[in-house]
């Protein structure tokens, strides 16, 4: 049943059909809408445009769920997405104050991580730190945190693994394979030339007949 409006004037009558009418055309409106996809409904639910600033924070929380990412790392995804210089680094700098943004602690993390799991020396941990925009101070602290005796103690775990798969090899092919390895991985000449040497010689080896492989100082 219509609730008909009543209006404190004498054209109650007709204001009220009035209203009537207009009810039964929205409700045929409405029906002729949703029969024609609910194109209406879904502009209303879709709102007004979003921010710049809502835009980017709602691309770097997509972007943090699940894995860290440095400042720079984000930087580069908003301005890819055009959002705006200004809004980005107001952002950012909120999401750094509240700690979802934190370089030194993501450089501390990537270090534990690939000098333990992939073997890494500090040459290459340093490099790759530095093409997700960490700064070289924060770097050079989370580097530093590996001493040469530890980095030495991983390259030769890294070759006692890489040993049996060489073996059949001539000495000097043994050699350059097994210290391009640690090469790979960032490992110096000197450090590796000297792991892979002492390895083969606790294999039986002859000393001198390695020598003459190795390069002249």
């Amino acid at each position: 049943m219509t609730r008909r409006t009543e209006w404190p004037d004498s054209a109650g009558e007709t204001t009220s059909a009035a209203g009537d009418a207009e009810t039964r055309h929205g409700r045929r409106g409405r029906r002729g809408t949703e029969d024609s996809g609910g194109r209406s409904s879904s502009r209303a639910e879709a709102g007004p445009p979003r921010t710049p600033e809502e835009q980017a924070r709602a691309i770097c929380l997509r972007l943090l769920t699940g894995t860290p990412r440095t400042r720079k790392q984000l930087e580069d995804a908003l301005r890819r997405r055009g959002i705006p210089e200004e809004a980005a680094q107001d952002v950012l700098s909120r999401f750094e104050d509240v700690g979802l943004i934190n370089d030194a602690a993501f450089a501390d993390a990537w270090v534990e991580s690939r000098h333990h799991g992939r073997g890494l020396a500090r040459r290459a941990l340093a490099r790759e730190l530095r093409t997700k925009g960490v700064d070289s101070t924060l770097i050079d602290v989370a580097v530093g945190r590996l001493d040469s005796e530890q980095e030495e103690s991983t390259a030769r775990e890294l070759v006692g693994r890489k040993l049996r798969a060489t073996r059949g090899l001539d000495r000097e092919k043994r050699l350059r394979r097994l210290a391009g390895m640690l090469a790979r991985k960032g490992y110096s000449e000197g450090v590796a030339l000297r792991v892979v040497k002492q390895a083969l010689e606790e294999e039986g080896e002859d000393p001198e007949l390695l020598d003459q492989h190795l390069p002249d100082d």
